[in-house]
């Protein structure tokens, strides 16, 4: 039952004798500004963690996570334009206060 739940979640290829499992994705509009997003996300944790002493990483969140509020309004899911709106505006107030 488990296995037949997994394999209906996940579309099995084989492909020069390897096994690879793919999941299914849901491409959504624009979702190409959702990946940008995420990726200026990932680099601004990295200057968090590796140079905190600078305001670089401010920046950076304050552009991922509008990014992300402009992807929330384009597909109308409200938890994305709260939860990154949120954000925004704390990363604006740490660079304020």
């Amino acid at each position: 039952m488990i296995l037949s739940a997994l394999q209906r979640q996940t579309n099995c290829l084989t492909h020069n004798n390897r096994l690879s499992f793919f999941m299914e994705q849901n491409e959504k509009p624009f979702q190409f500004i959702a990946w940008i997003a995420t990726g200026i996300l990932i680099i601004a944790a990295i200057l968090a963690s590796f140079v905190p002493e600078l305001e670089y990483h401010h920046w950076a969140f304050i552009s991922a996570n509008t990014l992300w509020v402009i992807v929330g309004v384009l597909w109308k899911e409200q938890t994305l334009i709260v939860l990154n709106a949120g954000l925004t505006i704390i990363y604006i107030l740490g660079l304020i206060l």
